[in-house]
Protein backbone atom coordinates (compact mmCIF):
# COMPACT_ATOMS: atom_id res chain seq x y z
CA UNK A 1 0.00 0.00 0.00
CA UNK A 2 1.30 3.44 -0.92
CA UNK A 3 2.29 5.87 1.86
CA UNK A 4 -0.18 8.65 2.61
CA UNK A 5 0.34 12.23 3.76
CA UNK A 6 -0.66 11.07 7.25
CA UNK A 7 2.11 8.46 7.20
CA UNK A 8 4.70 11.14 6.40
CA UNK A 9 3.35 13.49 9.08
CA UNK A 10 3.55 10.74 11.70
CA UNK A 11 7.04 9.65 10.65
CA UNK A 12 8.85 12.96 10.15
CA UNK A 13 9.33 13.78 13.89
CA UNK A 14 11.37 10.59 14.32
CA UNK A 15 14.23 12.13 12.32
CA UNK A 16 14.84 14.72 15.05
CA UNK A 17 13.82 12.88 18.24
CA UNK A 18 16.65 11.72 20.55
CA UNK A 19 16.01 8.01 19.97
CA UNK A 20 18.51 6.63 22.46
CA UNK A 21 17.70 9.19 25.15
CA UNK A 22 13.99 8.38 25.04
CA UNK A 23 14.71 4.66 25.01
CA UNK A 24 17.10 4.97 27.99
CA UNK A 25 14.34 6.72 29.96
CA UNK A 26 11.84 4.00 29.06
CA UNK A 27 14.41 1.36 30.06
CA UNK A 28 14.59 2.91 33.54
CA UNK A 29 10.82 3.39 33.92
CA UNK A 30 10.13 -0.19 32.87
CA UNK A 31 12.32 -1.50 35.70
CA UNK A 32 10.83 0.51 38.59
CA UNK A 33 9.79 -1.94 41.32
CA UNK A 34 8.23 0.50 43.82
CA UNK A 35 4.75 -1.00 43.94
CA UNK A 36 2.52 2.12 43.75
CA UNK A 37 4.48 3.46 40.76
CA UNK A 38 4.84 0.22 38.81
CA UNK A 39 1.16 -0.67 39.41
CA UNK A 40 0.13 2.75 38.09
CA UNK A 41 2.29 2.27 34.98
CA UNK A 42 0.93 -1.22 34.32
CA UNK A 43 -2.66 0.00 34.84
CA UNK A 44 -2.16 2.84 32.38
CA UNK A 45 -0.42 0.57 29.90
CA UNK A 46 -3.14 -2.07 29.86
CA UNK A 47 -5.82 0.61 29.54
CA UNK A 48 -4.45 1.49 26.10
CA UNK A 49 -3.27 -2.00 25.05
CA UNK A 50 -5.62 -4.97 25.06
CA UNK A 51 -3.37 -7.55 26.69
CA UNK A 52 -4.85 -11.07 26.94
CA UNK A 53 -3.92 -11.87 30.53
CA UNK A 54 -5.81 -15.19 30.51
CA UNK A 55 -3.03 -16.53 28.26
CA UNK A 56 -0.27 -15.66 30.74
CA UNK A 57 1.15 -18.13 33.26
CA UNK A 58 0.64 -15.41 35.89
CA UNK A 59 -2.74 -13.85 35.11
CA UNK A 60 -2.62 -11.12 37.78
CA UNK A 61 -0.99 -8.18 36.02
CA UNK A 62 -0.03 -6.55 39.31
CA UNK A 63 1.88 -9.65 40.46
CA UNK A 64 4.80 -8.74 38.17
CA UNK A 65 7.70 -6.97 39.88
CA UNK A 66 8.07 -4.35 37.14
CA UNK A 67 6.65 -3.21 33.83
CA UNK A 68 9.47 -5.03 32.06
CA UNK A 69 8.63 -8.29 33.83
CA UNK A 70 5.04 -7.78 32.70
CA UNK A 71 6.13 -7.14 29.09
CA UNK A 72 8.20 -10.31 29.00
CA UNK A 73 5.60 -12.51 30.73
CA UNK A 74 5.50 -16.21 29.97
CA UNK A 75 2.51 -17.78 28.24
CA UNK A 76 0.72 -21.01 29.03
CA UNK A 77 2.12 -23.61 26.58
CA UNK A 78 -1.36 -24.78 25.59
CA UNK A 79 -2.15 -21.30 24.28
CA UNK A 80 0.46 -21.62 21.49
CA UNK A 81 0.42 -25.16 20.04
CA UNK A 82 3.23 -25.89 17.59
CA UNK A 83 2.52 -26.88 13.99
CA UNK A 84 3.49 -30.52 13.44
CA UNK A 85 3.66 -30.63 9.63
CA UNK A 86 6.74 -32.48 8.39
CA UNK A 87 9.67 -30.11 7.62
CA UNK A 88 7.70 -27.10 8.81
CA UNK A 89 9.24 -24.08 10.54
CA UNK A 90 7.42 -22.29 13.32
CA UNK A 91 6.46 -18.64 13.37
CA UNK A 92 8.88 -17.34 16.05
CA UNK A 93 6.63 -14.67 17.61
CA UNK A 94 3.17 -13.22 17.99
CA UNK A 95 2.73 -10.20 15.73
CA UNK A 96 1.72 -9.00 12.29
CA UNK A 97 3.48 -9.74 9.01
CA UNK A 98 5.16 -6.63 7.66
CA UNK A 99 6.50 -8.43 4.56
CA UNK A 100 7.37 -12.00 3.61
CA UNK A 101 8.71 -12.94 0.19
CA UNK A 102 11.79 -13.82 -1.87
CA UNK A 103 15.07 -11.95 -1.48
CA UNK A 104 15.88 -10.71 -4.97
CA UNK A 105 19.55 -10.40 -5.85
CA UNK A 106 20.50 -9.43 -2.34
CA UNK A 107 17.72 -6.84 -1.90
CA UNK A 108 15.05 -7.14 0.81
CA UNK A 109 11.63 -5.59 0.18
CA UNK A 110 10.41 -3.16 2.89
CA UNK A 111 7.36 -1.42 1.41
CA UNK A 112 6.25 0.01 -1.91
CA UNK A 113 9.15 2.10 -3.21
CA UNK A 114 11.55 0.93 -0.49
CA UNK A 115 14.02 -1.92 -0.19
CA UNK A 116 17.43 -2.36 1.41
CA UNK A 117 20.61 -4.35 1.07
CA UNK A 118 20.84 -7.80 2.64
CA UNK A 119 24.56 -7.21 3.14
CA UNK A 120 23.91 -4.01 5.09
CA UNK A 121 21.18 -5.72 7.13
CA UNK A 122 23.54 -8.41 8.45
CA UNK A 123 26.35 -6.01 9.28
CA UNK A 124 28.46 -6.06 6.12
CA UNK A 125 29.79 -9.64 6.33
CA UNK A 126 29.80 -10.86 2.72
CA UNK A 127 30.42 -14.50 3.62
CA UNK A 128 27.46 -14.64 6.01
CA UNK A 129 25.16 -12.85 3.57
CA UNK A 130 26.08 -15.01 0.58
CA UNK A 131 23.89 -17.98 1.56
CA UNK A 132 20.74 -15.84 1.48
CA UNK A 133 21.25 -13.78 -1.70
CA UNK A 134 18.22 -15.36 -3.38
CA UNK A 135 16.56 -16.90 -0.34
CA UNK A 136 13.45 -15.85 1.55
CA UNK A 137 12.66 -13.51 4.40
CA UNK A 138 9.79 -12.87 6.81
CA UNK A 139 9.55 -9.58 8.68
CA UNK A 140 7.16 -9.71 11.67
CA UNK A 141 6.18 -6.70 13.77
CA UNK A 142 5.42 -7.09 17.49
CA UNK A 143 2.96 -4.54 18.87
CA UNK A 144 2.95 -3.43 22.53
CA UNK A 145 0.08 -5.81 23.33
CA UNK A 146 1.87 -8.89 21.98
CA UNK A 147 3.86 -11.64 23.68
CA UNK A 148 7.46 -10.43 23.65
CA UNK A 149 9.53 -13.61 23.79
CA UNK A 150 11.12 -14.91 20.60
CA UNK A 151 11.37 -18.63 19.82
CA UNK A 152 13.28 -20.82 17.39
CA UNK A 153 11.50 -21.65 14.08
CA UNK A 154 13.69 -24.76 13.76
CA UNK A 155 16.39 -26.31 15.94
CA UNK A 156 19.93 -25.13 15.32
CA UNK A 157 23.45 -24.40 16.52
CA UNK A 158 24.48 -20.77 16.93
CA UNK A 159 27.58 -19.93 14.88
CA UNK A 160 27.71 -16.13 15.16
CA UNK A 161 25.98 -13.20 16.84
CA UNK A 162 26.58 -9.67 15.51
CA UNK A 163 25.45 -6.50 17.26
CA UNK A 164 24.94 -3.67 14.76
CA UNK A 165 24.45 -0.15 16.17
CA UNK A 166 22.06 2.32 14.59
CA UNK A 167 19.06 4.58 15.06
CA UNK A 168 15.88 3.59 16.85
CA UNK A 169 13.13 4.68 14.48
CA UNK A 170 9.65 3.44 15.25
CA UNK A 171 8.87 0.26 13.31
CA UNK A 172 5.14 0.96 13.07
CA UNK A 173 3.48 0.72 9.67
CA UNK A 174 3.72 4.45 8.91
CA UNK A 175 7.51 4.52 9.34
CA UNK A 176 7.98 1.28 7.40
CA UNK A 177 6.20 2.95 4.47
CA UNK A 178 8.17 6.21 4.62
CA UNK A 179 11.65 5.79 6.15
CA UNK A 180 14.14 4.47 3.55
CA UNK A 181 16.16 1.39 4.58
CA UNK A 182 14.49 1.40 7.98
CA UNK A 183 15.50 -2.09 9.11
CA UNK A 184 19.07 -1.62 7.88
CA UNK A 185 19.33 1.68 9.81
CA UNK A 186 17.96 0.63 13.19
CA UNK A 187 20.03 -0.99 15.93
CA UNK A 188 19.79 -4.77 15.65
CA UNK A 189 21.23 -8.15 16.61
CA UNK A 190 21.79 -10.76 13.87
CA UNK A 191 21.98 -14.38 15.07
CA UNK A 192 23.32 -16.96 12.60
CA UNK A 193 22.39 -20.63 13.02
CA UNK A 194 23.27 -23.91 11.34
CA UNK A 195 20.16 -26.10 11.15
CA UNK A 196 19.26 -29.47 9.67
CA UNK A 197 17.69 -27.46 6.82
CA UNK A 198 20.73 -25.29 6.18
CA UNK A 199 21.69 -21.84 7.47
CA UNK A 200 19.19 -19.49 9.08
CA UNK A 201 19.44 -15.94 10.42
CA UNK A 202 17.20 -14.36 13.04
CA UNK A 203 17.52 -10.57 13.27
CA UNK A 204 16.13 -8.79 16.33
CA UNK A 205 15.51 -5.18 15.31
CA UNK A 206 15.40 -2.47 17.96
CA UNK A 207 13.06 0.54 17.86
CA UNK A 208 12.29 3.61 19.93
CA UNK A 209 11.59 2.47 23.52
CA UNK A 210 13.11 -0.90 22.59
CA UNK A 211 16.85 -0.55 23.14
CA UNK A 212 16.92 -3.62 25.39
CA UNK A 213 17.28 -6.78 23.32
CA UNK A 214 18.23 -10.00 25.10
CA UNK A 215 19.22 -13.50 24.05
CA UNK A 216 19.06 -16.56 26.29
CA UNK A 217 22.77 -17.28 25.88
CA UNK A 218 24.14 -13.74 26.24
CA UNK A 219 21.62 -11.69 28.20
CA UNK A 220 21.31 -7.99 27.34
CA UNK A 221 23.02 -7.28 24.00
CA UNK A 222 24.49 -3.81 23.57
CA UNK A 223 27.75 -1.95 23.04
CA UNK A 224 28.85 1.15 24.95
CA UNK A 225 31.01 2.39 22.07
CA UNK A 226 28.21 1.75 19.55
CA UNK A 227 30.42 -0.22 17.17
CA UNK A 228 29.67 -3.44 15.31
CA UNK A 229 30.54 -6.33 17.61
CA UNK A 230 30.70 -9.85 16.20
CA UNK A 231 31.05 -12.99 18.33
CA UNK A 232 31.79 -16.43 16.87
CA UNK A 233 30.63 -19.54 18.73
CA UNK A 234 32.22 -22.99 18.76
CA UNK A 235 30.30 -25.99 17.48
CA UNK A 236 27.88 -27.17 20.16
CA UNK A 237 28.47 -24.17 22.42
CA UNK A 238 24.89 -22.90 21.98
CA UNK A 239 22.28 -25.35 20.70
CA UNK A 240 18.55 -24.63 20.73
CA UNK A 241 15.66 -26.91 19.83
CA UNK A 242 12.64 -26.10 17.67
CA UNK A 243 10.32 -23.89 19.70
CA UNK A 244 12.87 -23.00 22.39
CA UNK A 245 12.99 -19.40 23.57
CA UNK A 246 15.98 -17.62 22.02
CA UNK A 247 15.45 -13.99 23.07
CA UNK A 248 13.08 -11.23 24.11
CA UNK A 249 12.27 -7.55 23.62
CA UNK A 250 11.39 -4.75 25.99
CA UNK A 251 8.07 -3.35 24.69
CA UNK A 252 7.80 -4.43 21.03
CA UNK A 253 9.76 -4.38 17.82
CA UNK A 254 10.47 -6.55 14.78
CA UNK A 255 11.98 -9.95 14.00
CA UNK A 256 13.34 -10.80 10.55
CA UNK A 257 13.94 -14.45 9.63
CA UNK A 258 16.22 -15.23 6.67
CA UNK A 259 16.15 -18.63 4.95
CA UNK A 260 17.72 -20.26 1.91
CA UNK A 261 16.08 -20.89 -1.48
CA UNK A 262 14.87 -24.36 -0.40
CA UNK A 263 12.30 -22.80 1.92
CA UNK A 264 8.72 -22.01 0.87
CA UNK A 265 6.83 -19.44 2.94
CA UNK A 266 3.33 -20.36 4.09
CA UNK A 267 0.49 -18.75 2.11
CA UNK A 268 -0.75 -17.06 5.32
CA UNK A 269 2.50 -15.07 5.60
CA UNK A 270 1.18 -12.00 3.80
CA UNK A 271 1.36 -8.27 4.53
CA UNK A 272 -0.82 -7.25 7.48
CA UNK A 273 -1.75 -10.78 8.53
CA UNK A 274 -1.80 -11.36 12.29
CA UNK A 275 0.23 -14.40 13.27
CA UNK A 276 0.88 -16.39 16.42
CA UNK A 277 3.91 -18.16 17.81
CA UNK A 278 3.90 -21.80 16.76
CA UNK A 279 1.85 -21.59 13.58
CA UNK A 280 3.54 -22.59 10.33
CA UNK A 281 6.05 -20.07 8.96
CA UNK A 282 6.74 -22.26 5.94
CA UNK A 283 8.06 -25.58 4.69
CA UNK A 284 11.59 -26.68 3.89
CA UNK A 285 11.63 -28.37 0.48
CA UNK A 286 14.93 -30.15 -0.27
Amino acid sequence: MKATLRDYLLSTPFYILPHHGISWLMFKLARIQFRPVKDFIIRAYTKFNAVKMHEAVIEDKYAYESLNAFFTRALKPECRPFDDTENSWLCPVDGAVSQARKIENGRVFQAKGHDYSLLELVGGDEKLAAAFQNGNFATIYLSPRDYHRIHMPIGGELTNMTYIPGRLFSVADHTVKTVPRLFARNERVACFFDTEHGPMVMILVGAINVSATETVWHGLVTSKDKKINSIDYKKGEVTLERGDEMGRFNLGSTVIVLTTEQFELDELMTHGKEVKLGQRLGIYKP
